[in-house]
């Protein structure tokens, strides 16, 4: 609290840093001990509201500094054209993603002046501002929920469970507010038996949360899809190498020779990773023999690949999609991806920035009409996710006609061998959980792999494997779960609590009647 200057800055940099080591793949959760009560400490060491808001942006500039390098390893694949957009992504995006926990910040210190007192109340304060904006980040400006505390949860299965019940936001929400409790330990005003027991409770309900999760997991069904094989295609193809112009034949080869290797029971279905074939599928009757040489005989090979379509005014529209084919070549149901990456596969500042996005091969993508359930021959129905799409909370199945699995098609390989892809499995884990549905993902270079509806991984191929996967598929549990009715409510019923015992908690605090008899 007696920090200032340039020292506070610093000081809350670092401890911004420091909390993203709890996080995939690290998963050092007791570093949020330390972490969440520094933040508080300085920010109750704030004069003014401008000054909370500098603290908490240099904690958010700091975790997500660090918690978000590997997105600039994307623009070394072609680094000689994209040069100019590194600061952009290794600082620029950072700066930004930093004004939500400046406005935590400043809210924590606004609220808490206007009559939210010390201890346990101002743990409850920052907990609610903190998963406030957290929630505001994931939606705000088409959304970017990722480096959500609760994530860091992954690691230790019985309480992420928790995330069926509430979400990621609702645990995050929790695993901030235990966090943050430790800081009424230090607070003199506070009362330490109201602040330990404050402690003990949070702790007990963390383990509750996990008893119940470990209950869960021990009853949980092992049964799978009757009939259903899937082969999983990890070609491990580098980036630079994805759409080179003498190199794409080639590279839909090497999907074809390991999709045709023998398997031990036969194999149904045929799953490779996110534009696996750079070519206009619908349009070229050649690529769609070449997939049907190795579809197994009644079933599918399903796929990433652009697909275009004409518009209006006779020229074409291009889409990010899903495409099965069967045995006779023939392509029996597609998807396009709805929630397309900003600068990545589209770029929503063409009017003041005249280059093209990142991903997009000179011709930017269109988006989907959203979550969407396919009926395929042979399958269970299933929501196709393209890469990014799987990372958004609530919005990865269409909730009228309910799918029974999920198919996440990515690629990775932008990343190389950083965090980022083991941060993106991780996402998609919770997803599972959250949905109550397995789900299937599929990554160019990995991670590619098989998570049941509890969150559980049953198969993997690591990161830059070259390999196949031969597995079942996981039957979802009959009873859907709670967050995939409620969604966001009982998260929402949570900030609200946050908020009510904070200023509850000033009327009764020793700090309100020593503001009250010094004034």
């Amino acid at each position: 609290m007696a920090l200032s200057g340039r020292r506070r800055w610093l000081a809350a940099m670092a401890l911004g840093g420091l909390a993203t080591f709890a996080l995939p793949p690290a998963y050092a959760l007791p570093v949020l001990l330390v972490a969440f009560p520094g933040l508080i400490w300085l920010l109750e060491g704030a004069a003014r509201g401008r000054s909370a808001f500098a603290i908490g942006w240099c904690f958010g500039f700091g975790h997500h500094l660090l918690g978000l390098y590997w997105i600039s390893a994307a623009l070394f694949t072609d680094i000689h054209q994209f040069w100019w957009a590194l600061p952009f992504s290794a600082v620029g995006l950072p700066v930004l993603l930093g004004l939500f926990a400046g406005v935590a910040g400043w809210l924590f210190h606004a609220l808490r002046v206007r009559g939210a007192g010390g201890g346990v109340a101002s743990a409850c304060l920052f907990a609610a501002a903190w998963g406030l904006m957290e929630w505001v980040r994931g939606h705000a400006f088409t959304g970017f929920p990722w480096n959500l505390i609760g994530y860091g949860w992954v690691g230790v299965l019985p309480v992420l469970q928790g995330v069926s019940l509430v979400g990621i936001y609702g645990l995050s929400l929790l695993t901030v507010l235990v966090a943050a409790l430790p800081a009424a330990l230090a607070d003199p005003l506070a009362r330490p038996r109201r602040a330990w027991g404050a402690l003990v409770v949070g702790l007990a309900a963390l383990a509750l949360l996990g008893g119940w999760g470990g209950w869960r997991l021990a009853t949980a069904s092992d049964a799978v899809v009757p009939g259903v094989r899937l082969r999983l295609v990890q070609a491990a193809i580098d980036q630079r190498l994805k759409w080179a112009e003498g190199q794409r034949e080639q590279n839909v080869r090497e999907n074809l020779e390991l999709s045709a290797l023998p398997a031990p029971e036969p194999v149904t279905h045929i799953l490779w990773p996110e534009t696996t074939v750079p070519f206009f599928i619908e349009r070229d009757a050649r690529v769609r023999q070449a997939l049907a040489s190795v579809t197994p005989s009644g079933g599918l090979l399903i796929t990433g690949a652009p697909r275009s379509e004409r518009t209006d005014d006779n020229g074409w529209r291009y889409f990010n999609s899903l495409v099965a084919v069967d045995g006779s070549g023939a392509v029996v149901g597609s998807y396009d991806k709805a929630h397309l990456v900003p600068f990545g596969e589209y770029m929503p500042l063409r009017r003041w920035i005249p280059v093209d996005a990142i991903a997009s091969n000179g011709a930017e993508f269109s988006p989907g009409p959203g979550p969407r359930t396919l009926t395929l021959p042979g399958l269970p129905p299933v929501s196709p996710l393209i890469c990014y799409e799987g990372i958004f909370p609530g919005a990865v199945a269409d909730p009228v006609e309910r799918p029974r699995w999920l198919l996440n098609l990515t690629n990775d390989a932008w990343y190389g061998h950083t965090a980022g892809p083991y941060q993106h499995f991780a996402i998609n884990q919770v997803r599972a959980v959250e949905e109550g549905m397995p789900l299937v993902r599929v990554a160019n270079t990995g991670i590619s792999g098989l998570v049941d509806a509890y969150g559980r991984v049953r198969q993997s191929l690591g990161l830059g494997e070259r390999g196949i996967i031969d597995t079942t598929l996981p039957k979802a549990p009959d009873e859907t779960t709670l967050y995939s009715r409620a969604g966001d409510v009982l998260f929402g019923f949570g900030l609200l609590a946050c908020f009510l015992v904070a200023i509850f908690s000033r009327s009764h605090s020793p700090r309100s009647r020593f503001n009250d008899l010094s004034s």
